[in-house]
């Protein structure tokens, strides 16, 4: 499980309870090459997420974490970002094997009117031209679906929330291989995309949906763009997290479903998501990443 990443890095520690071992390796004993964009609000739980996983893997992996100049976090602080992150301007001439861009928080706002919109298509467009594969997470699944393929987004009526139940519509391919029939993800989020709106998109296939919870995962180029509409990254306590922090604040929050033992908040979360989880992160390492496969049954 080498990867290289800055040494003492920070979100290191809220991995202590994973016994992750990470051998130290060296600039050229890197194989793969994976750029993170991170737009969630909370950097280093997201940064926690995405090493857990990505760390999975027999591959000796770096990873870079990327920023905009467009978009000024207000929740990590100045000096973590300047020391750990790089603009996007000067990654852009970098190569990187794979790309990830997480979440964010603007399902409520059209895409036209957030803030870095237009850098942000930008890096949506050098990877496609640049890099093997990019795995779009929740938000950014919406927003690059929406650039590429026009594919709208939808308000819902409540938000989203628990861990439910889906089941793979295209068998065979390198992306799931080792999944089961069904698996869990969970979700967190205010916005949805329609399997209608999918299909009629020339190019863009639709892999994976839950009876409850709607699209899962959709992908383009055979694997040259994952979108991927819930958090199957998220750690066990990461809904729980949330949901009390929208109690605090008197949010309108319903409960998790299918998360809590006995449904009840006091209990502990059944968690049933991270095998796949890890399934899903390694695949895409393995086989549209290093292999750089993009195989089709």
């Amino acid at each position: 499980m080498p990867l290289l990443i800055p040494y003492n890095f920070p979100a290191l520690g809220l991995l202590e309870n994973d016994k992750l071992v990470l051998p130290e390796i060296k600039k050229e004993e890197v194989q793969v090459r994976i750029a993170i964009l991170n737009l969630m609000p909370m950097k280093i739980s997201a940064e926690a997420d995405y090493i857990r996983l990505l760390a999975n893997s027999p591959l000796n992996v770096e990873i870079k974490w990327m920023k905009l100049r467009s978009h000024i976090s207000k929740n990590a602080p100045k000096e973590h970002m300047d020391k750990y992150y790089e603009y996007f301007d000067v990654q852009r001439n970098e190569h990187f094997d794979g790309l990830i861009v997480t979440g964010a928080p603007l399902e409520h706002l059209d895409f036209s009117v957030v803030d870095y919109w237009q850098e942000l298509t930008e890096v949506f467009n050098w990877a496609h031209e640049h890099v093997n594969s990019t795995l779009y997470i929740c938000w950014a699944a919406q927003a690059a679906m929406f650039h590429f393929y026009q594919v709208p987004k939808y308000l819902l009526p409540k938000k989203m929330f628990g861990v439910f139940p889906h089941h793979l519509l295209v068998k065979g391919l390198p992306i799931f291989q080792g999944f089961d029939d069904e698996f869990f993800v969970p979700h967190s989020r205010h916005a949805e995309v329609r399997r209608e709106d999918i299909l009629k998109a020339n190019g863009l296939e639709l892999l994976a949906e839950s009876d409850y919870s709607g699209v899962y995962m959709a992908m383009s180029g055979e694997g040259k763009e994952i979108y991927v509409t819930g958090h199957s990254e998220y750690e066990p306590y990461r809904l729980d997290t949330e949901y009390k922090r929208d109690i605090r604040k008197g949010l309108p929050i319903e409960m998790p479903m299918h998360y809590y033992r006995d449904d009840d908040p006091k209990n502990e979360p059944v968690v049933r998501w991270r095998a796949h989880s890890s399934l899903l992160f390694s695949n895409w390492l393995n086989y549209y990443v290093y292999q750089h496969v993009h195989l089709h049954p």
